[in-house]
């Protein structure tokens, strides 16, 4: 359906994208048709739904940049190396939320909405890597999104396996689940690569997804912060006669390392947004952010 609303011609990265504005609003307005009714109507204004609509948010980043391949028939500017992370990320999850239920929200759409959800945005975001690797491979910035994910996904893994929390009372799937969401918070790292290697006119979409990203982020930290102190794991040490919850605080770290990493971004995408337009290109200077 959105593809049929799409003008599939490319546009000029120096111009504002015209043809993006509909699916745009299609997107945006679809989703936030999904994140009322799931909070009011399904969950019932339950505080654990916003979990749930954090992975919805997260689901709606890879449709916009699914309506960014369709209506530019390009790939530019799209990390493959970014979704590859989003991917072990969203399996890692998924792993544990399918048949476990230790991670799940509390409310009603943890029996099924939340992993459909989840479900739905790998599949974008498998979809998304055939295009960028595959089909439109001619567009793909590959010699600039050259950031090796190795590192990442490694690290991960062994800090998961340290840190993880036992709400699954199952080490393998907890420390999948905990891999999951570092491996989450660090998949924008090569993006955030490849803006700045194209630090001149980002498309429109790219800024989108970084920031329902962000916002995403924003939703289940803080969820974990109300419940970070439920979430138990086996004590290594005791702080004033009381055992410390290590994977409580490395949940809320993961959470803060995402956002840290996106404090330089938010500013310049927010003034471009209010300056330009939600269809502007994000121009960056040479002093934008690091990473």
């Amino acid at each position: 359906m959105i593809s049929n609303i799409m003008c599939h011609q490319s546009t000029p990265w120096g111009k504002a994208p015209t043809t993006q504005r509909p699916g745009l609003a299609l997107v945006y307005a679809v989703f936030a048709s999904i994140a009322v009714f799931t909070f009011y109507f399904l969950a019932e204004g339950e505080f654990s739904a916003v979990l749930t609509l954090s992975a919805v948010c997260e689901c709606m980043a890879f449709c916009l940049l699914g309506v960014h391949v369709l209506s530019t028939g390009s790939v530019h500017g799209i990390s493959a190396k970014s979704l590859q992370l989003e991917a072990i990320a969203l399996a890692c999850r998924l792993s544990s939320t399918t048949w476990l239920e230790g991670y799940l929200p509390n409310d009603v759409t943890g029996d099924y909405l939340y992993q459909i959800i989840d479900a739905v945005a790998l599949v974008m975001v498998l979809w998304l890597l055939h295009h960028v690797l595959i089909v439109k491979r001619k567009t793909y910035d590959a010699d600039d999104d050259c950031l090796s994910v190795t590192p990442f996904a490694v690290g991960s893994l062994v800090l998961a396996f340290f840190l993880h929390a036992d709400l699954d009372d199952n080490p393998l799937f907890d420390t999948l689940w905990m891999c999951g969401l570092f491996v989450g918070a660090v998949a924008v790292v090569p993006q955030l690569w490849l803006m700045t290697r194209n630090r001149t006119n980002v498309p429109a979409m790219m800024g989108h997804f970084v920031a329902v990203m962000a916002i995403s982020r924003l939703l289940s930290g803080a969820y974990m912060w109300h419940a970070h102190e439920e979430i138990t794991s086996e004590p290594w040490m005791k702080v004033k006669g009381k055992d410390f919850n290590h994977a409580g605080y490395a949940i809320l770290a993961g959470h803060a390392v995402h956002l840290m990493l996106l404090a330089d971004f938010a500013y310049y995408y927010v003034k471009n947004v209010a300056t330009r337009g939600l269809s502007s290109p994000l121009e960056l200077s040479e002093k934008s952010f690091c990473v």
